[in-house]
């Protein structure tokens, strides 16, 4: 069961669970079942006999206009793996717009974990973003537009095993000098962080 606020989403794979569940809900709470979900806070979900597929679709298309990019030409990759950060690069006069698209973003990888480092690093500079920052977001907005389609798949593995993959990098930053980790995490063969 997923619950998010006053909405909730049940999935098994024994129906008569799933009704045992919801009979136990009625009789609680005022509840109104809405059966097969298909789009759930920006989430589209198609379902099939093999899983299900979650992209997030009409939201990029959203934040493409939003941000005025509708029309631009897609990019190849989110983020250049080599590229510096420039502390000399001149800082935003107001970044509101800037904040609102870094805030959709992260919101975005919950379907999109490709883009999951470049929005990281662009969220740390939130409340003092630069033109490079702006360029780099306009980049992942650029490869969003090319990879529209792309989401998660999560199929019936026969397992829950818990996977963990990480990796680090040791004072690569050549602004702060930190460290980056990364890490993804499979439950039954599904990614899910």
């Amino acid at each position: 069961m997923l619950v998010y606020v006053n909405d909730l989403i049940i999935t098994r794979s024994n129906e008569t669970s799933v009704v045992k569940l919801k009979t136990n809900l009625w009789q609680q709470f005022s509840i109104k079942d809405l059966e097969k979900v298909e789009y759930f806070f920006g989430i589209e979900m198609a379902t099939s006999s093999k899983g299900g597929f979650l992209n997030q679709q009409k939201y990029i298309l959203d934040m493409l206009q939003d941000a005025e990019m509708l029309h631009t030409k897609p990019a190849i990759i989110p983020l250049d793996s080599k590229m510096q950060l420039d502390s000399s690069s001149k800082p935003l006069l107001t970044f509101t717009t800037y904040q609102r698209i870094v805030g959709k973003l992260i919101y975005l990888t919950i379907t999109r974990p490709d883009i999951t480092f470049a929005v990281s690093l662009l969220s740390q500079y939130m409340h003092a973003p630069t033109a490079q920052h702006l360029d780099m977001m306009k980049c992942i907005l650029r490869y969003l537009k090319g990879t529209i389609d792309r989401g998660i798949i999560m199929t019936r593995n026969g397992h829950t095993d818990i996977t963990r993959y990480t990796d680090s990098d040791w004072a690569r930053n050549a602004l702060d000098k930190r460290s980056t980790t990364r890490y993804c995490m499979f439950i039954g063969g599904n990614l899910v962080s």
